[in-house]
C-alpha cells in the first residue's frame, strides 16, 4: 500500500465516523425528581441513548479519530482493546463500520450481556482470569497480529478535545442553559480511564465556571487513594465489582488536579442505588450510575443542610439491561454477598425526603488514606463514619 493510498483510506474512514456522528442526536439531560429538595435540582446526562448504549460511545469515537489522524490505523488492521466491556462494545461498532477486525481483551467476570453485545457488533472476546493482565495481553496480541492496541487507559484524556467539539461537558452546559441554575454547583462522574473527569475538569476551568467536579469511586479502586496521596499507585486487596469504573492501578488518563472532591462508595451500596434509582426513573441503569447517584445524594444532603441552592449534574453511564444476569439477579447478588436491602431503603428514603441516611454516608475501608497536606479546595470523604 502506498502512503497516498493509505491516506485516502484514512480520509474515507474519518468521513464515515463523522457522517455517523452527524446522523446521531445528542443524549438527553433527564431531571431526577426529588420534591423534598425544591431549591436543589438534580439531572442525569443519559448516555445510554448512544447507538452503542453507553458513555463509552463518545470515547470510542474520539479514540478512533485520534488514531486515524495520527496515522496509527491502516486498512484491514486488527484493532485490540483492553476493556471491562462497554468501551469494547463501542469500539467494535466503529471497527465494523470501517471493516476492521476487532478483539476485546476482557476480564473473565465481564457480564454475559456485554460479551454478547461485543460479539453482535462483530468483535471477538479474549478473556483473561485477572483484570490486571488486560493491558499486557492486549499489547501482546496487537504485536502478534500486526494490529493496533487502542489503549483507552492511556489516550482517553488526550483523544478528547476538552475545550469543545461537542464533548460531554459542552453538551451538559448547553442543555442546562435554560434551567433555573444553569451553572451546576457540582458535576459528578465516575472514573474508569479518568478521561471523563479530565474533560469535565478542564472544560469548567477553561470556561471559568464555578462548577466543582466530584468523582464517585468504588471502595476497592486506587483512584481516590492516589487523589489523596500521590505516592499511592496501586490499590490494596479490596475487590471492585462495579464494571466500568474503579481501577487497580493509576491510569495515565486520570488527572487528579482537576478533581475537587472524591466520594468513596461501597460496591453493595452502588448496586442498591442503581436498583432504587431504576425504580424511581422507570428505567434500568447500570451500577456505575448507582455509584454516581450515591455521591449526588451526599452532596444534595449536604447542600440542603447548609441552606444552599443550585443544581447537580451527573451521568447515567449505561442501561441496566446489560446487567440482567448480575446486578438485577437476586440469586447472583446473594451468592456474591452484594445484596443490600438496607442501602436500597436508604436511597429510597433520600428520594422521598431529600436526606441520605447516615449509614450510606460513608464506607468502611481497609488501607484507606487521608491527604497528608490537603489542598484548600479538597474535601476528602474517605474514612468510615
Amino acid at each position: 500500500m502506498t502512503k497516498m493510498k493509505g491516506r485516502n483510506w484514512a480520509n474515507w474512514a474519518i468521513g464515515r465516523i463523522e457522517a455517523d456522528f452527524t446522523r446521531s442526536a445528542d443524549t438527553h439531560l433527564i431531571p431526577v425528581p426529588v420534591p423534598a429538595l425544591p431549591d436543589i435540582a438534580i439531572y442525569l446526562k443519559d448516555e445510554s441513548s448512544h447507538p452503542t448504549g453507553s458513555l463509552k460511545h463518545r470515547l470510542a469515537r474520539s479514540l478512533f479519530l485520534y488514531a486515524l489522524c495520527n496515522g496509527w490505523i491502516s486498512e484491514g488492521q486488527t484493532i485490540v482493546e483492553a476493556s471491562s466491556g462497554s468501551t469494547a462494545v463501542s469500539e467494535a461498532y466503529f471497527a465494523r463500520m470501517l471493516g476492521l477486525p476487532f478483539i476485546a481483551v476482557i476480564p473473565a467476570g465481564t457480564a454475559t450481556e456485554k460479551i454478547t453485545a461485543i460479539e453482535w457488533q462483530g468483535g471477538r472476546c479474549h478473556k483473561v482470569a485477572d483484570g490486571g493482565l488486560v493491558y499486557g495481553e492486549s499489547a501482546r496480541l496487537a504485536a502478534e497480529l500486526g494490529g493496533h492496541y487502542m489503549d483507552q487507559f492511556t489516550y482517553a484524556e488526550r483523544a478528547t478535545d476538552w475545550r469543545g467539539n461537542n464533548n460531554i461537558a459542552e453538551s451538559i452546559f448547553a442543555q442546562m442553559a435554560r434551567e433555573p441554575s444553569p451553572v451546576p454547583s457540582w458535576i459528578v462522574a465516575g472514573a474508569g480511564t479518568g478521561g471523563t473527569s479530565a474533560t469535565l475538569g478542564r472544560y469548567v476551568r477553561y470556561n471559568r465556571h464555578a462548577t466543582r467536579i466530584c468523582v464517585a469511586d468504588p471502595a476497592g479502586s486506587v483512584f481516590h487513594r492516589h487523589w489523596a496521596d500521590r505516592t499511592i499507585e496501586k490499590a490494596c486487596d479490596l475487590p471492585c465489582r462495579i464494571e466500568g469504573i474503579g481501577r487497580p492501578r493509576v491510569e495515565a488518563s486520570f488527572i487528579p488536579d482537576v478533581i475537587d472532591r472524591m466520594e468513596v462508595v461501597a460496591d453493595s451500596v452502588s448496586i442498591a442505588a442503581a436498583r432504587t434509582l431504576s425504580a424511581h426513573l422507570g428505567k434500568r441503569v447500570g451500577a456505575s450510575t448507582g455509584t454516581n447517584m450515591v455521591a449526588v445524594a451526599r452532596l444534595a444532603t449536604e447542600m440542603a443542610a447548609q441552606g444552599h441552592s443550585g443544581s447537580i449534574v451527573s451521568i447515567l453511564c449505561d442501561g441496566g439491561e446489560r446487567y440482567a444476569s448480575t446486578y438485577y439477579n437476586e440469586d447472583w447478588l446473594e451468592a456474591q454477598g452484594l445484596a443490600d436491602p438496607q442501602a436500597e431503603a436508604q436511597i429510597g428514603h433520600f428520594f422521598a425526603t431529600g436526606r441520605l441516611a447516615y449509614a450510606c454516608k460513608s464506607v468502611t475501608m481497609r488501607c484507606s488514606v487521608m491527604p497528608a497536606k490537603p489542598q484548600a479546595n479538597r474535601q476528602p470523604r474517605l474514612q468510615a463514619g
